[in-house]
Parts: C-alpha cells; structure tokens; sequence
C-alpha cells in the first residue's frame, strides 16, 4: 500500500496511493484484534518487515506523552507522541519502533508545494508501497484552526512542527508518517498523533534545503525523493511515558 502524500495542485491531500485494505483471497479471514483499537491483518498487503499485531488493551492509554528519539544521517528528528489525540495510533508507533521495523528505513518523499511541505517516512522499502501487514482506524483531529487561505472552511492548518499518519483512504493507517516541516493545509482527514522537537525542526530545515531529486521529465520537481538520503537509524521509545 503506497502511503504517498499524493499531492494535486488544485487540491492538495496527503494519502498512501494504491487505495485501501482489500479482501483477501484466502479463505482464512484476517485476523482482527479485539480491543478498541481493532488492528486488522492486510494478507493483500503484506508486512515489509515481519511484526505481529500490536496489543490492544481494553483500557487503551489515553494520556501522557512518550518521547522517542531518532537519529537520522541528516541528525536528530526527536519525535513527542501524544496518547491523548491519538491513543491507538500511539500504541502501534510504539510498537514498531519496539519491533525495530523502522531502524535503517529510508524517508522517501519531500513536497515543496507552497500549501504543503511535508518529509514523509515509514516505508522499510523505501518505496511508497509498504506497510506493517495491518491497518486500524483513523483518530481525526478536531482542534486544527482553519486555513486562512481557504473560505470554505474546509481544509485545517497543519503547522510546523506536526507528526501526522499518511493513509490511503479512511481507516487505513499503517507505518507510514509525515512531520510538517512547514505551515500546510489540508483536509483533516490524517490522524495528528505527535510533535517534532526543536532539534529536528532544524534536520527538516537540512533536509528540506537540500532540495528534491530532478527527474527527466521534471527538471525542478516540488514533490519526490530527497536530495539529501534520510536515513532513520534507529527509533527508540522512552521506556515510561512522561
């Protein structure tokens, strides 16, 4: 499942492409977990890296905030999670991040559109299209202010700063994540579950100021891979959430 922020000009969204989780051809049904979080095995869409299904406790931490740091080739990218927007997108980062299926992947896609700069990460293929092998439910914003550039009232403001889940389509989040490296408006259809520390405002800064990947067909692209190569080393949560 490609987790792109796939990015029109007139109306600019943030979606894994490839659309969402489909039936499986086997006669063994995906496997569900039974909590409130309800992860979903994807046998369409299988796992990059093996990992099972995260816990789903009935009582779902819904407060306090997790710190995980994440040094990357370009430098840090500390990332604060918060259980409170987002407990069972919380729950599965964490997870991952335990199962080590971040370490060594490879931050695919920049966008430098005026409405939309965004660093894109999560794919242990480095490609767009993968994923853990499941999917769960999106955990919307609902206190993004409204973009002054838009009188419908309609998209939000993503600001500087923000952690948010990429999907291709409702309730289909998996691994992939994008931080907002600048103010950026969209609908409020990604679940915002963290923040980006200082210091990693200023690997963004790097990163974005290297620039896009010139394609033949794009001689000044403002949407694709990286000049500078992002490489997460390691993600690694704090063991007690503050």
């Amino acid at each position: 499942m490609n987790r792109c922020l796939m990015t029109a000009l007139a109306a600019l969204t943030l979606v894994v492409s490839g659309g969402g989780v489909t039936a499986s051809a086997s006669d063994t049904p995906p496997r569900t977990t039974h909590g409130p979080c309800q992860y979903s095995q994807t046998p369409d869409e299988p796992a990059a890296r093996p990992v099972p299904l995260p816990p789903d406790p009935r009582h779902t931490p819904g407060h306090g905030t997790i710190d995980v740091a994440v040094p990357t080739s370009q430098g840090p990218l500390p990332l604060r999670l918060d259980r409170a927007k987002a407990p069972c997108t919380v729950q599965s980062f964490v997870h991952l991040a335990r199962h080590r299926f971040y370490d060594r992947t490879v931050c695919h896609r920049l966008t430098a559109y005026p409405t939309l700069k965004v660093l894109q990460c999560g794919d242990p293929t480095g490609t767009g299209e993968g994923g853990p092998g499941y999917a769960y439910k999106d955990e919307l914003p609902v206190d993004l202010p409204p973009a002054p550039s838009d009188p419908t009232g309609a998209r939000r403001l993503y600001g500087r700063g923000l952690l948010a889940m990429a999907n291709a389509g409702p309730d289909t989040n998996g691994s992939q994540f994008f931080v907002v490296y600048g103010d950026s408006v969209l609908r409020p259809d990604y679940t915002v579950f963290g923040t980006v520390g200082d210091a990693g405002l200023k690997t963004l800064d790097k990163i974005a100021a290297g620039g896009i990947e010139p394609t033949a067909q794009d001689p000044a692209p403002v949407d694709g891979t990286p000049v500078l190569r992002t490489e997460l080393r390691n993600v690694r949560p704090s063991h007690r959430p503050s």
